[in-house]
């Protein structure tokens, strides 16, 4: 797992990357600790600042084929640091709104589309495009649980910030830290790219979108991350919510988070490893399906402060560690030139099925009163994910997979 590091430049590539993931997946993973706060000083409902955040789950991955086809195209720096500058912008501008739109502007469109940009398609491509072919798998899985070990590190920070200064002051903070992460973006653009070897003509963007639409194997992989996509949102927007129907305290939720992207620090590093041994589709079949039987598990436990850290703990080692997995199926099928873009629009199925979770979610409290039917559906729809993924058609990794930028 760790020889990949050995080879020269790969350390600080990853190092950079994870880093960046950190602020932007630590900043967007625990929003849902702001839905009680930002209700009861808004007033605005459940229903109205749920959209918001289900409009920004949908962003987050519209944005990222077009984040990666940009950063393909023109290089990655304007890219990230524009994110960066746009989700810090949308941070400091969230305490401003009062009114739902306010919210969907701020929540739902700026910081959506600077967290995108800063993200797995154009962070994954940029690695990929500047470290060995057989380092991917281990590299992209450490990038990922930078993402994993924001959460765990936020969620708590942000609680305590929330307490200390306020729901407005929290987010002007994240901001604020969110805009120290331009220099590692600077510095991480001027690595150049490793030169490559098509094994085809480069035929283009457009061809290779088209290319990738018809393949079943890649619209298989677009439905399982759709599955994956409402499982997470629904869990990120409502599990605080969910604590507090337990007449848990909110201590617990935030725990509850940071243990989730604590165990998936893990999760992701095994899955990186593990697509160089494993086919990646049958390391998602597992993850997904696994999912599943943990849901179930949770809905006949008691409903103490132990059970939810312990689904926590179970959820959270598959919780992005599918986002491995996922990139490399991508790479195999398609070489790594747009890997950004095509990634980019398997994230976008990603968060559609993310708005719908975190959508959802919001008119299941309002309908019911608890979130009954949604562990039903994020049950069966996890069974589904594993097993979409066991048709695609995966090849092992040779030099004939390779295409690179030129």
């Amino acid at each position: 797992m760790f020889k990949a590091f050995q080879h020269p430049g790969v350390l600080m590539v990853t190092f950079l990357c994870a880093t960046i993931m950190m602020v932007t997946m630590g900043t967007r993973q625990t929003l849902g600790l702001f839905l009680g706060p930002l209700n009861t000083s808004t007033g605005l409902g459940i229903g109205a600042i749920s959209l918001a955040m289900a409009i920004g789950q949908f962003v987050w991955g519209a944005v990222q084929p077009i984040s990666g086809a940009l950063a393909d195209r023109y290089g990655p720096r304007p890219v990230l640091i524009g994110g960066l500058l746009i989700l810090a912008t949308g941070s400091a501008l969230t305490p401003f709104m009062d009114s739902a739109w306010g919210l969907m502007f701020s929540i739902g469109l700026m910081a959506a589309m600077g967290s995108g940009s800063c993200s797995f398609s154009v962070l994954i491509g940029v690695a990929s495009q500047r470290i060995p072919a057989q380092t991917r798998g281990s590299v992209s899985g450490f990038i990922n649980a930078g993402g994993s070990f924001g959460q765990f590190v936020f969620a708590p920070i942000t609680q305590r910030l929330i307490q200390a200064l306020g729901w407005m002051g929290a987010m002007w903070s994240l901001a604020v830290i969110t805009l120290m992460a331009i220099p590692l973006a600077s510095k991480l653009t001027r690595i150049e790219a490793q030169p490559q070897v098509h094994a085809q003509k480069d035929l283009g963007l457009g061809q290779a979108i088209k290319d990738a639409l018809k393949d079943p194997s890649y619209i298989f992989l677009h439905l399982g991350f759709f599955t994956c996509g409402f499982h997470i949102a629904f869990l990120i927007t409502h599990l605080p919510t969910e604590v507090g129907l337990c007449g848990l305290p909110a201590s617990v939720a935030s725990w509850s988070l940071a243990i989730i992207g604590l165990a998936n620090i893990a999760g992701s590093i095994v899955a990186g490893a593990s697509v160089g041994k494993y086919r990646s589709k049958m390391v998602l079949a597992l993850m997904y399906g696994s999912r599943s039987v943990l849901i179930a598990l949770y809905l006949l436990a008691p409903k103490t402060d132990i059970t939810f850290y312990l689904f926590a703990a179970g959820l959270g080692f598959t919780w992005l560690a599918t986002v491995p997995p996922t990139a490399t199926l991508v790479g195999k099928l398609f070489g790594v030139r747009y890997l950004g873009t095509l990634f980019g629009l398997t994230l976008l199925s990603h968060q559609i099925g993310g708005f719908l979770g975190a959508y959802l979610g919001g008119l299941a409290i309002i309908e019911f009163g608890d979130y009954q039917w949604m562990w039903y559906a994020d049950m069966a729809l996890s069974l589904f994910a594993a097993l979409i993924n066991l048709p695609i058609k995966e090849l092992k990794m040779s030099p004939k997979n390779e295409t690179v930028s030129a």
